[in-house]
């Protein structure tokens, strides 16, 4: 056990320095481990490993594949994001494609009994990589910061304004959640993971970073010995981003707090036993419009869907399909006046942002520039190989299909324009598996 605490220990520090990656629904991946991820995210009634046990639904480690024994697991993700924008004004068309990254991210967890054997009682820990969201359009041509000159070309020192905001952001969260589950009755337990999160945002003035705290309670009930029912509640958890960016531009660096909405998940899954098959569904409702900072830029709620299979086509071998969908939460926004006042360099309209005041035209480009979390459609493939009792590989993939938003209003010269943001994703994903 001690080792297995030094192995979390330093993956997790690891974790830390991993850069920040696109994620699926809103700024979430849809699962953790290449088992629930190549079904979908599936994984509230019946999770398949102990991470992912630890991730979607903590009651589900009295009922894992691994009872009464215990479980290891340790999983990789390369996500690759493909991100471009464009914008169209008065002077023509700038398009760019953000910088093409592989974004690795480290997953890692397992689950014991706790006590005597036959004991009732079971703990996890897992540690991961759960949220991301950035671009990167440094040297293109929409990262120009004195595209709007508003001395009407008498000044050479300006004053000028960026053609976008937004050009640059990364954040990140990693979780590290203890977890208990008690089985009440041979079809009945709870469970209760205890999230920590830390997380980092970079606005190009400088990285911020802090530390939130969670509560995920979870039920599974099996009323029958095919069919497993899970609900679980994720408590929101905000973290105060300090010195971030000046939103209002008075010479002061600005906090901005994100919050990691509250989530609410139930699932069904049915297990045909003498076929191999396992079937299972999930709907999510998370609660990006009263979570804040997504609050502040118009985020509406989303709920997804995720159906997910797994057939073990031999003893050794399973093979692994899902899909999942949630509408792209970013509300799209026309007919914004995003001109200044030329005698003031005012802008004419603003929004607040945390109770700053933003230019409308600048407050828009961050939205859909610089955090554009769009695609609602995933398709996801896998395969699992049990070399013996104790160890297994499991490998998957998945395609978000590429998705655009597109707003018009006007810009800071009062003219037309147009912003755009396209984003597709494409993932792999491996694991290892041990059993003790």
């Amino acid at each position: 056990m001690k080792i297995l605490f030094k192995v979390m220990g330093m993956l997790f520090l690891t974790m830390m320095l991993v850069p920040a990656a696109l994620a699926t629904n809103g700024t979430n991946l849809i699962g953790i481990g290449p088992i629930a991820r190549s079904m979908g995210g599936v994984g509230i009634a019946q999770p398949l490993d102990a991470i992912s046990a630890v991730f979607a639904n903590p009651a589900a480690m009295c009922f894992g594949e691994y009872c009464p024994g215990s479980e290891f697991n340790f999983s990789g993700t390369l996500f690759m994001p493909k991100i471009d924008a464009k914008v169209t004004n008065s002077q023509g068309t700038f398009s760019a494609d953000a910088e093409d990254n592989i974004y690795p991210i480290p997953a890692i967890g397992f689950s014991v009994p706790m006590g005597p054997d036959g004991s009732k009682w079971r703990f996890g820990l897992a540690a991961y990589g759960v949220s991301g969201l950035g671009v990167d359009y440094r040297g293109t041509r929409l990262d120009n910061s004195q595209f709007y000159d508003f001395s009407g070309g008498t000044n050479p020192l300006g004053p000028y304004a960026p053609m976008v905001t937004g050009a640059y952001t990364q954040l990140q969260i990693m979780k590290f959640a203890p977890s208990f589950a008690y089985q009440i009755t041979p079809n009945l337990s709870v469970g209760l993971a205890l999230p920590i999160d830390y997380g980092v945002l970079d606005l190009r003035d400088g990285g911020s970073s802090g530390f939130a705290l969670g509560v995920e309670p979870g039920i599974i009930f099996k009323p029958i010995d095919n069919l497993s029912l899970g609900l679980v509640y994720i408590s929101p958890q905000k973290i105060d981003y300090e010195n971030v960016t000046d939103f209002d531009q008075d010479g002061t660096y600005d906090t901005l707090a994100l919050e990691s909405p509250q989530q609410v998940g139930l699932g069904i899954s049915y297990d045909f036993f003498e076929t191999g098959l396992v079937l299972e569904a999930d709907v999510k409702w998370i609660n990006w419009s009263d979570a804040d900072g997504y609050q502040d830029f118009d985020w509406d709620d989303q709920t997804v869907f995720a159906i997910g299979a797994q057939y073990k086509a031999t003893d050794k071998l399973s093979l692994r399909i899902g899909y999942n969908y949630a509408s792209n939460p970013l509300n799209e926004h026309n007919g914004w006046d995003g001109s200044f006042n030329p005698l003031t360099g005012a802008p004419n309209s603003v929004n607040l942002v945390q109770g700053k005041p933003v230019a409308s035209y600048y407050y828009e480009t961050f939205r859909i520039i610089g955090f554009p979390a769009i695609v609602e459609q995933h398709l996801t493939l896998g395969i699992g190989y049990k070399f013996n009792d104790a160890f297994s590989l499991d490998l998957g993939f998945m395609y978000a299909f590429e998705n655009t938003i597109t707003e018009t209003g006007t810009d800071p010269f009062g003219q037309p324009v147009t912003i755009e943001s396209t984003l597709s994703e494409t993932s792999l994903d491996f694991g290892l598996t041990w059993r003790f």
